[in-house]
């Protein structure tokens, strides 16, 4: 059975979590920010790493806790080479399915770790609940959605398709997210070179997310 997502996030996804944030209006730039979820992975960030340098671009990697523990090394190589790094929580917990306990104490977990105030919570699912908690002092975080999915997580589309998803939808100040994960490898090989080679072209430019650029988000808590 085929996956059912949005490739471009839809206004009324966006207003059940007002909080989080879904994209980053770059009025006087042409500027996306390429997110990669679920790393670090020997080889496939690696792959991304290599090809990020060809273009002079910058990204914000949300890696899981435990991937992180088992290959520092190629965490080391994202922070060197001056990318972000963000909290994906420490084991890809769902937190629709999770307890929020369960869930909470697996994010502050990762936090151990993941020297990051970003966060984005696995599949996109978080209770109201758990994102309140977030937003409060013990935690801090901020809450980063997307607006363009690639797709390369689907295995029922081809690697043009999942590279058509991001040329075709992705607008400045879009938040596009891929995965640097093995069952994205094929689609994430073939869609990456050609969206970075497309938008530089276009005379884009790839920029990290900070919270020096999230300033202006009223998100925490009183």
């Amino acid at each position: 059975m085929s996956l059912l997502y949005f490739v471009k996030t839809p206004f009324w996804l966006k207003i059940l979590y007002p909080k989080a944030i879904w994209d980053i209006p770059s009025p006087n730039e042409k500027v996306l920010y390429l997110t990669f979820d679920d790393g670090p992975h020997p080889e496939c960030t690696t792959f991304v790493l290599d090809q990020l340098k060809k273009y002079e671009a910058e990204a914000t990697f949300f890696c899981i806790g435990k991937n992180v523990d088992a290959h520092f090394d190629v965490y080391k190589r994202i922070i060197d080479e001056g990318h972000a790094v963000a909290n994906h929580t420490n084991n890809h917990l769902n937190g629709w399915k999770a307890k929020d306990e369960e869930y909470l104490l697996d994010i502050r977990k990762a936090m151990n770790i993941i020297d990051s105030k970003l966060f984005r919570p696995p599949y996109g699912r978080i209770t109201r609940f758990q994102m309140s908690q977030l937003l409060k002092p013990a935690y801090r975080l901020y809450p980063i959605m997307w607006s363009v999915l690639s797709g390369d997580f689907d295995k029922d589309i081809t690697p043009e398709k999942c590279a058509s998803n991001v040329i075709l939808k992705a607008h400045s100040g879009d938040i596009v997210v891929f995965h640097d994960s093995e069952k994205a490898r094929e689609r994430l090989e073939y869609a990456l070179p050609k969206v970075l080679a497309h938008f530089s072209n276009q005379g884009f430019v790839f920029k990290k997310i900070t919270t020096e650029l999230l300033k202006g988000y009223p998100y925490f808590s009183k």
